[in-house]
């Protein structure tokens, strides 16, 4: 007792200590999906900014040597930082370190006087102040159990055996989870990980394979080492049964590495990779800076993909069949995943507020391209895509790109730094021209080489290259919000052969959002002749007059697509018409096909027939098809429904049919009967599918019932079933909903499964005997796999049965939020259904739950310090 007594009050003083140094430096941590909320010490969740924090140390080299237990689900082994104080000598070493249980500290060039290992950091005191001249090793044996960081896929977690395999997630701030380290991208080193597996598995991690042995408990031990310094966040382990493709280009060996059951697909996903490379070294000016590049999937993966260093994770949604034609691809994804590792890896950004300078970077050069491989228009539609899909559609947000007011760093992963960084990234370029781009690029590129970089670095590379003050465009794109709602008018002054166009920025300007200043271009057509006039918006409101030999019978602003903006410019049909046949502008057809969806005459109805008949590309005709839905007639639905077969592009095949099987119509049952019967296409099949959820009858349940026992790559038939089923509703097909789950299960991807958990609750709800599926949903809540556990706790409020609020009940203490805000969630919805206790014991029920959270969780915070303590 004495002992604990004393690492108490020790643990009270070096947190103090902690948080007089570091209590404004720390920010929030990683929250991967609404996992946990991990606050680190000193933090004020009412603050507002958040900044990189101090290093007290320059980390010169991190040594991991672990050994997973798959069984147990845990990690046990040593971290070694070596390390150099930089502006003062180091007393008190803080580390993050997340419900790590540490069991010995050594160093090298100093004594450890003692440690304090809480729940979220360790502090190492040393008994003298380590100089700062002097380099020194501190060695840290531990074991955890990581919530996060760290992932296990199992036969015991639902995952076949040969599937088995593990994985590493650093970014924004899991590394913590499973070893202690300074987790923050201001902070580089060079690492080496030597990871412990049963001899038939595969260990893949960053850098170049320095050789592997068997151990003395009979496993082999695999050594990689990354000799250039990278950010913590960025270091990466995976193990496994895995099976490999080889390619390589240049002198640079390129791995894709993919679970057996995937194998066989796994090429599909690896064919672009090297061209890739190549247009991106020829692109940017800078050579792959890295010795190798290895791509591996994950089972359930997180996100899309993870670009660690030489490595990167990818989610096993990434495999497809070549059945699916060109609807899918992973091309993007390839290209967005390897472009971070210039823009990132070899540059990373300092903190998370100034992530554009990663997303951004690595969404545009996947635009670039898209380009290269497909011509510039590809990589226009891209950008097309992005501003009326992603930007801007997002209202009055007031949130600029770089942003430090977020309570979580996952809040900067949103259109800012991704599709609107690249915007950014694509203005610059239309400004500054191609050549004097890329010129800036590479010398960015090189003089920030391997160091954490802030969006000023970028800035005054551009000055110094191009000659031209940048404050203005960084501020009014970068640091401040939105972006410019324009109002264009156009009228032709016959007497003077003037054409003037009046052009108004319409958004709200406050402290948030300004007046933009931009220079674009007016284009001005008459018989096959064209007219750019250069042109610079400079207020909010402005007339420009332009002389011409004769009316134009197009007029386009920004012809050239390289200013993001909210633009209104209404123009009459034969305008529209002249700019639908204009070949060379693929962006001005994609708007009037925007413009025609609102007119809904025979006319509109016929330029956009003749637009889905005969562009030439394919993004126009989905265009076409889009608008003509809109029309909502029955002229324009019969033009889809007559040209759906014609299409040879099966995206625009894909895009028809969806649109069509949206639209309830007497028609429409007898056209999925005929795309089901005549398409091979699965992705096209399974929009069909899905179409069929609007339409009740005996054909339609057959044919439900047909493609929930149909076998299909990934399942995908089976569920565009659920799918439909879940819209149409009817009780009737509820019995075999439950016979496809209890029998098929395995057959589903982890995310399907979940959603038709929500169908089996749905097509339930109304039976009188609701229990089998009740019980059925309650043993999902302690599925090894946390997502389905979610889904079921979903499940079982939309199934609406009282009895289930029990269980629900103990499942809303779970200190993982993605279970148990849901389960709060459903048990207040199952309450508000069929009230059952007066409202005061309700409240009083809940304040009982709250002090027994908070009394378990000191409970086990002093269970987990004894331990720590005796172990010592």
């Amino acid at each position: 007792m004495i002992n604990l007594m004393r690492s108490l009050l020790l643990a009270l003083c070096f947190l103090g200590a902690v948080t007089f140094v570091t209590a404004e430096e720390r920010i929030c941590r990683y929250c991967e999906e609404g996992r946990s909320h991990l606050l680190p010490l000193g933090l004020d969740l009412q603050g507002k900014f958040h900044y990189a924090p101090d290093r007290q140390v320059d980390v010169k080299h991190i040594k991991l040597d672990v050994t997973p237990d798959f069984d147990k689900r845990t990690v046990r082994g040593s971290v070694s930082i070596t390390a150099q104080p930089i502006a003062k000598p180091v007393e008190l070493l803080h580390l993050d370190a997340k419900d790590i249980t540490v069991k010995k500290v050594t160093c090298d060039q100093a004594t450890v006087k003692d440690f304090v290992s809480t729940r979220e950091s360790l502090q190492i005191l040393f008994a003298q102040p380590v100089q700062i001249d002097t380099e020194f090793t501190v060695v840290i044996e531990y074991a955890a159990q990581p919530n996060a960081g760290l992932y296990f896929r199992t036969p015991a977690m639902g995952y076949p055996e040969t599937d088995t395999h593990i994985w590493t997630q650093g970014e924004t701030h899991e590394a913590r989870h499973w070893f202690p380290c300074f987790d923050y991208p201001n902070e580089r080193s060079s690492t080496e990980v030597i990871c412990h597996v049963p001899q038939d598995m595969t260990v893949l991690s960053n850098g170049v394979k320095k050789g592997e042995s068997i151990d003395a408990s009979g496993l082999k031990a695999v050594r990689w080492y990354h000799e250039k310094p990278h950010a913590n966040y960025l270091i990466c382990l995976v193990a496994g049964h895995l099976e490999g493709l080889k390619k390589r280009h240049r002198n640079v060996p390129l791995g894709f590495y993919t679970q057996p059951s995937l194998a066989k697909y796994a090429a599909n996903s690896f064919r672009d990779t090297p061209d890739i490379m190549a247009f991106f070294e020829e692109e940017i000016g800078v050579e792959y800076p890295w010795p190798k590049y290895d791509q591996v999937t994950i089972l359930d993966f997180t996100a899309g993909g993870m670009e660690n260093t030489t490595l990167t994770t990818l989610t096993d949604g990434t495999i497809f069949a070549e059945a699916t034609e060109n609807i899918r691809t992973t091309r993007g994804l390839d290209a967005h995943e390897l472009a971070h590792q210039w823009f990132g890896d070899y540059v990373t950004c300092k903190d998370w507020s100034h992530l554009w300078l990663n997303e951004g970077f690595a969404t545009y050069y996947t635009h670039l391209y898209e380009g290269h491989k497909f011509g510039r228009d590809a990589m226009l539609y891209g950008l097309y895509r992005d501003a009326s899909g992603r930007i801007l559609t997002q209202g009055k947000d007031k949130k600029p790109i770089v942003y430090n007011g977020y309570k979580n760093p996952m809040e900067q992963f949103d259109y800012r730094s991704y599709p609107k960084g690249s915007w950014v990234l694509h203005m610059l370029r239309s400004q500054l021209g191609e050549d004097l781009y890329r010129q800036c690029i590479k010398s960015y590129l090189e003089k920030h080489a391997l160091t954490s970089v802030v969006s000023d670095d970028l800035r005054q590379v551009i000055e110094q290259h191009s000659g031209r003050p940048m404050d203005r465009f960084f501020d009014q794109w970068l640091y401040h919000a939105r972006h410019p709602d324009l109002k264009i008018s156009y009228k032709w002054m016959p007497q003077q052969n003037l054409a003037k166009v009046n052009i108004k920025q319409t958004q709200t300007l406050d402290d948030d959002v300004l007046q933009f200043h931009f220079p674009t271009k007016l284009r001005f057509i008459a018989d096959g002749m064209s007219v750019d006039h250069p042109i610079n918006v400079t207020k909010v409101e402005e007339d420009f007059y332009v002389p011409l030999d004769k009316q134009p019978t197009i007029v386009r602003f920004d012809p050239e697509y390289s200013v993001l903006a909210n633009v209104s410019f209404d123009k009459p049909n034969g305008m529209l018409k002249k700019q639908l046949e204009n070949n060379s502008d693929m962006v001005g057809r994609l708007l009037a096909c925007k413009l025609l969806e609102t007119r809904k005459t025979h006319e509109a109805v016929e330029l956009l027939t003749n637009a889905l008949k005969n562009d030439a590309f394919y993004g126009v005709r989905i265009a076409a098809a889009t608008a003509l839905a809109k029309h909502e007639s029955d002229e324009a639905l019969q033009v889809l429904a007559d040209n759906w077969t014609t299409q040879t592009d099966a995206r625009v095949r894909s895009a028809v049919v969806e649109k069509l099987t949206n639209r309830y119509r007497d028609e429409t049952p007898a056209l999925i009967q005929s795309v089901l019967e005549n398409e091979q296409n699965p992705a096209i099949l399974a929009n069909a599918i899905r179409g069929l959820g609007r339409f009740h009858g005996q054909d339609t349940h057959q044919a439900l019932l047909k493609f929930l026992n149909t076998k299909s790559f990934r399942n995908e038939l089976t569920v565009a079933a659920m799918s439909a089923i879940r819209q149409l509703d009817d009780d009737k097909l509820q019995p075999a909903v439950f016979k496809a789950l209890r029998e098929n299960a395995k057959q589903f991807r982890s995310r399907d499964y979940g959603r038709a958990l929500e169908t089996l609750a749905h097509t339930s709800r109304r039976l009188k005997d609701r229990s089998e599926v009740r019980q059925f949903l309650s043993e999902h809540l302690d599925h090894p796999k946390s997502s389905i556990q979610a889904a079921a706790v979903q499940a079982l409020g939309t199934l609406g049965d009282p009895k289930a609020i029990t269980v629900l009940e103990a499942v809303s203490q779970s200190e993982n939020e993605r279970i148990s805000r849901p389960a709060q969630q459903a048990v207040s919805k199952l309450r508000e259904a069929k009230p059952t206790t007066p409202k005061e014991i309700l409240e009083l029920r809940k304040e009982i739950a709250e002090v027994k959270k908070e009394s378990d969780k000191l409970k086990t915070e002093l269970k987990t310090l004894r331990e720590r303590v005796e172990a010592k």
